[in-house]
């Protein structure tokens, strides 16, 4: 008996160990100045996608700021709301650069895995 429970909760383990292992996000594209984005899309630690200057702002598009009652567009603030019919563009190859330099989602290298490499000596 004892030997039949001990396999089936190794068995569990390992099942438990692989859906664990496949939870984990896919890590996100690079972006060009081909993709296509909708209005206000955001990119963590960049921002939100004004379509309609094909760019990456702080704030969302025609957000409105009630102390100054003013709204925020393309980078400027203005008294009335921006309009404009295109809600989807790609961004210029200048903004497809500044999302890769500045986005805050993308895992890079760093230091700390080689320190954890085990040596064994014989």
């Amino acid at each position: 008996m004892k030997r039949s429970r001990r396999i089936r909760l190794v068995l569990l383990g390992g099942l438990s160990a692989g859906a664990l292992a496949s939870c984990t996000p896919a890590p996100p594209r690079t972006v060009t100045s081909t993709d296509v984005f909708t209005n206000n899309h955001f990119v963590p630690g960049v921002g939100y996608y004004h379509a309609p200057f094909r760019a990456w702002y702080a704030l969302p598009y025609n957000h409105y700021d009630t102390r100054a009652a003013k709204y925020y567009y393309g980078g400027q603030w203005a008294a009335a709301p921006f309009t404009s019919v295109v809600n989807i563009s790609a961004p210029t190859p200048e903004a497809a650069r500044q999302l890769a330099a500045q986005r805050t989602d993308v895992r890079r290298g760093g230091f700390g895995s080689t320190g954890r490499s085990s040596f064994i000596r014989s």
